[in-house]
């Protein structure tokens, strides 16, 4: 079937005779042989073994989104390395997102070929019978899996401070680079390593684990949009869009600024800032947390609706005024300790949760935050400029 693209071939010496097997049964040549099929979604059907491209063999998926799934392969020409591949569905929207994705990749290696600025490295690309399939190094659990997986227990500060730090660099990196992420969530940051030790937990009769190395990527660059490029109304996932884009005030890099905030906060504290999936609900639970929304924001907003005599249309005597009342409270009330790095978090918080883009904390400022000293002077100290490694 050498003419044939739908057919491919599990063996590197050419046989002498073929018989293909659409089940997946071992032909009477040793050859295993199938036809390339996808599901009604557009996924590619695959097995454990199969080899794309005559170099990865697919060992198992490591995840699933809307996009496509993402498969951990032995990549036979880098030595039997494991390398995470990233199988895009044969769909032409998400294939076309994905040649956005390649793009922004391709540009972050070339700027930063050692990879030094803890942004996930693209290592191939290919298309594969309409499947773009792109290939990383391999990395561990996402920061929120390790959480979901250990009761949503929040990190400790030390931890917050270490993967803040990084976060904080690599999204920098980005910024300097005239790219805003714009789907930043603790999702898209990856352990490199999420082995952790166990404790016995006697009060609440339950193991809890403690990851014993904090050092993170970043992931996931298909909605990254450059300066120049077209910028959609609406970016983020929910819980962690800034109030410019709600009030579709237009974007840039400060809304990713607001969506690190976020997370750090949910690293602090074991749960999301804003549990909303209304837009109203969020400005008013923003209101809760930060104060009133500022009156140039109000003025500037298309989204009027939202809003009354210049203050938001919100009553506080429904269900849903009751329940972000119960579930709200100022930012600062949210401290878990008396201590300063508590309180210098919490003031970097602020700083990055600022409602609007102009005043709100830059990267470069972030990283210069008291709360930062100690990483800062770990870093000065052993010489390196990656402190993640």
């Amino acid at each position: 079937h050498s003419d044939d693209n739908s057919f491919m071939f599990r063996s590197f010496t050419p046989p002498l005779k073929v018989t293909v097997c659409v089940s997946g049964q071992q032909s009477n040549c040793g050859v295993r042989a199938w036809a390339v099929k996808d599901d009604e979604e557009g996924h590619l059907i695959y097995r454990t073994g199969d080899v794309l491209q005559d170099r990865y063999e697919i060992v198992g998926t490591l995840g699933e989104g809307t996009f496509g799934k993402v498969v951990e392969c032995v990549d036979h020409r880098r030595g039997g390395c494991h390398i995470a591949l990233k199988i895009i569905k044969n769909v032409e929207k998400y294939k076309e997102a994905a040649r956005l994705e390649i793009n922004v990749l391709e540009k972050i290696n070339q700027k930063d070929p050692e990879n030094k600025n803890l942004c996930v490295q693209m290592l191939d690309w290919f298309d594969y019978h309409g499947h773009m399939c792109i290939s990383f190094e391999l990395l561990a659990l996402s920061t929120f899996d390790f959480m979901k997986e250990n009761h949503y227990l929040p990190y400790s500060i030390s931890q917050v401070r270490h993967m803040a730090y990084q976060i904080c660099l690599a999204v920098k990196f980005l910024h300097d680079n005239r790219l805003t992420h714009t789907d930043l969530k603790p999702e898209n940051i990856l352990f490199v390593n999420s082995d952790y030790t166990v404790t016995y937990n006697t009060e609440k009769k339950r193991d809890e684990r403690c990851v014993l190395n904090t050092a993170v990527r970043l992931v996931d660059f298909g909605s990254a949009t450059f300066d120049h490029e077209h910028h959609s109304t609406i970016v983020s996932t929910r819980h962690y869009r800034a109030p410019e884009v709600i009030l579709e005030l237009g974007w840039s890099q400060p809304c990713d600024v607001w969506s690190i905030g976020c997370i750090l906060f949910e690293f602090y504290r074991g749960y999301t800032l804003f549990q909303t999936h209304d837009n109203r609900e969020h400005l008013a639970m923003m209101e809760r947390v930060h104060g009133p929304v500022p009156s140039r924001m109000i003025r500037k907003t298309r989204k009027q609706k939202y809003f009354y005599r210049g203050r938001l249309d919100w009553d506080e005597s429904t269900s849903a005024g009751r329940y972000v009342r119960e579930n709200c409270r100022p930012l600062r009330r949210y401290v878990m300790c008396e201590t300063e790095e508590h309180h210098l978090f919490f003031d970097l918080l602020e700083g990055l949760l600022e409602y609007e883009p102009d005043r709100r904390l830059s990267l470069s400022a972030a990283l210069r935050h008291p709360f930062f000293s100690p990483v800062r002077d770990a870093e000065h100290f052993s010489g390196a400029r990656d402190i993640s490694r």
